[in-house]
């Protein structure tokens, strides 16, 4: 089977912040597996994109949740005309042909879920799939990344420090406000001073973290705000609409976000 149709067109743009893009590449050349830490919405998931059309490896994505089994990352039987049939999940795909398998928020799977992984990231690179009595060697070009949100950890969600250790670990944050502005500017088409103004919005909204907010805007709901403002919508209605209402309900801070966004405006 080929993974061709998980290749990504074009490169995605990414606007590297220090070296994590040298640290990527030295990564999968060793074929260590990585974690990338970092708040929402501040490129994880654009980065792994961008780094698999660089590589031209096919990038295969698996939103974690905590209804997520074993069986969906690896597989399972299922009846079709033919009878009982096994399935590969996206996990034994990418193991099997070689590919770039992302676990996007890891810690929202369960625990007995995420200990798959294991025999894939130390030296024996195996994938056991136990209903199908099967031990999968890793193809050479694969590679296993995973990203988790550490202002989202709690003892309850937290990866265990036994498999913290098996990965190299990239930190993402978001970028200081010259290069958010540039990034915020290109991927919502607004001008640069309209991206400054976003800018300012999240680097006020931020400041409230740990004070009532769990996270302030992120780069990602800037370029949405951008967009927004962009088809005419006025500026105020945009930020309220991506950043505002989306991150809290509480009416004391839906108040002093807006107030923020109407200083920032002018």
């Amino acid at each position: 089977m080929s993974l061709d149709a998980y290749l990504i067109d074009g490169t995605p743009y990414y606007r590297p912040v220090a070296n994590e893009v040298d640290l990527f590449a030295a990564a999968y050349d060793a074929r260590m597996p990585v974690m990338l830490k970092g708040p929402t919405g501040c490129g994880k998931t654009r980065f792994v994109e961008h780094m698999a059309a660089r590589l031209k490896k096919p990038l295969i994505t698996v939103a974690c949740h905590e209804d997520m089994t074993a069986s969906d990352l690896v597989g399972r039987f299922l009846l079709d005309a033919d009878g009982t049939v096994w399935h590969d999940g996206p996990l034994t795909l990418a193991v099997r042909h070689g590919g770039i398998c992302y676990l996007d928020e890891i810690v929202e799977a369960r625990q007995d879920t995420t200990v798959v992984i294991h025999p894939l990231t130390d030296e024996r690179r195996l994938l056991p799939l136990e209903k199908k009595n099967e031990l999968v060697p890793a193809h050479p070009d694969f590679q296993l990344v995973i990203s988790y949100n550490p202002g989202y950890q709690s003892v309850v969600k937290d990866l265990k420090e036994s498999t913290k250790q098996r990965f190299a670990a990239l930190d993402f944050t978001y970028p200081d406000p010259a290069a958010e502005a540039e990034i915020v500017a290109r991927e919502s088409g607004v001008d640069a001073a309209l991206a400054d103004t976003l800018v300012a919005i999240a680097g006020r909204s931020r400041n409230l973290k740990g004070h009532g907010l769990s996270e302030g805007a992120s780069t990602r709901t800037l370029i949405q705000a951008g967009r927004l403002a962009g088809r005419g919508v006025p500026l105020a209605e945009a930020c309220r609409a991506t950043m505002i209402l989306p991150i809290t309900d509480d009416p004391d801070l839906r108040g002093a976000l807006t107030e923020t966004v109407a200083a920032c405006i002018g």
